[in-house]
């Protein structure tokens, strides 16, 4: 590519960037550290928001910064032997901070961020791959990077945005609509529809060389469709008409990694029943499902539950479902191999189903040792006292604020 053209795409982008509005403050703003020995990578699914916070965290620390997004469509030939060039143009600017928007996508990337470190260059990076940013930048750059992953808005930004209080109709609207920052504007769920092809086809057909798209479509689809249910590749084969059980593990990495989806796995302390135990599916955001499931029925439970494990992945990542003599627990959050907290997620909390969710609620406590647990429900707080623990009932509204 010409010097003069990488230039002038380079000056756009940034005019266009400090002169766009700052949009909703994301709450993982204070915690991106602002360091010059290490690289800096904010993560998430595509359209999550990562371009708006590099752009409040460049307008708030680093107004001159170079910024360069490698997904402009006029950089569609910019190739390895290019980077030689915008180190010239780099050069001409004279800064030491780059922000660079998706630059995994170049071949030998890592590489180049590299020696922009050697060199005294402070860098800052986002990207829409997990895979590629933790894989890559942990071999090659020896432990001198920090990630900070990013998910639509949560709850409380979706109120935020909004400007609603934090009541049940809040949590109705945000389990219709989901969290993307452009959906949540514009209420265009076709947004969504175009995310789903973009991650399919950009993220991971191209990426990987999958050539079969119609199994990866219907497996994308029927994983839509079971948000908040357990998955066993094995059992899933002849559903999907994908004969190897390791082709779809393959497919999970592949969603896993353009942070489609989370797979939680079963406690125990065994590493290997760990890995055994069929998994817990979550969909990185409720829109997702709304748009791209088949047969989904209308389980607003499993759309809660969805909407808590996001809320609980975003300050830790040692998540896990317990069960336990035919009893299961929602969620088990764990520090240094203890359990921390034990949560049940339901709609409402009845006659029809309070032994069940009670049941697997004591269950986890005994388990782990605990006094207390947690049931979130829609819009119910209560308190209930049984065998000398306490169980809090809490109303999703509430539980879902910015801790």
């Amino acid at each position: 590519m010409k010097q003069s053209v990488i230039e002038e795409i380079a000056q756009e982008q940034k005019e266009y960037l400090l002169s766009s509005d700052n949009g909703l403050q994301r709450q993982e703003l204070l915690s991106l550290p602002d360091l010059s020995s290490h690289t800096l990578i904010v993560s998430g699914i595509r359209r999550c928001g990562k371009s708006t916070i590099l752009k409040q965290f460049l307008k708030s620390k680093h107004k001159n910064a170079f910024f360069f997004n490698f997904e402009d469509v006029r950089l569609y030939d910019f190739s390895t032997n290019d980077f030689s060039i915008l180190d010239r143009v780099i050069n001409n600017t004279g800064e030491k901070v780059l922000f660079f928007d998706e630059i995994q996508i170049v071949k030998a990337w890592e590489l180049y961020v590299r020696q922009k470190m050697e060199q005294g260059f402070q860098v800052v990076i986002s990207g829409s791959n997990a895979d590629l940013l933790s894989r890559e930048l942990g071999t090659k750059l020896t432990g001198r990077h920090i990630t900070r992953e990013l998910y639509p808005f949560s709850f409380s930004e979706f109120c935020r945005f909004k400007n609603l209080e934090n009541d049940k109709q809040a949590v109705l609207d945000y389990l219709r609509t989901g969290g993307f920052p452009e959906v949540v504007k514009s209420r265009n769920n076709e947004i969504l529809q175009f995310l789903i092809d973009d991650i399919l086809h950009r993220d991971i057909a191209v990426r990987y060389g999958v050539r079969d798209i119609s199994s990866l479509k219907r497996l994308c689809s029927f994983l839509l469709s079971n948000a908040g249910n357990l998955l066993s590749p094995s059992k899933l084969t002849q559903a999907i008409g994908i004969k190897s059980a390791s082709t779809i593990l393959d497919y999970f990495s592949y969603f896993e990694a353009c942070y489609l989806l989370n797979l939680m796995p079963r406690f125990a302390y065994s590493v290997k029943s760990q890995m055994l135990a069929p998994k817990k599916l979550y969909i990185n955001d409720t829109g997702l499902i709304k748009v791209g499931a088949t047969s989904f029925s209308e389980n607003s439970g499993h759309l809660l539950e969805n909407v808590v494990f996001y809320h609980l992945l975003r300050q830790t990542k040692e998540l896990y479902y317990l069960n336990e003599n035919g009893r299961e627990c929602d969620f088990v959050r764990i520090e240094k191999g203890k359990g921390k907290e034990v949560l049940q997620v339901c709609w409402q909390l009845d006659s029809e189903n309070e032994e069940r969710e009670i049941g697997g609620l004591m269950e986890a406590m005994n388990f782990f040792k605990l006094n207390e647990g947690t049931v979130i429900t829609l819009d119910t707080n209560d308190l209930i006292v049984k065998n000398g623990k306490t169980i809090k009932i809490i109303a999703a509204y509430e539980y879902l604020q910015e801790t």
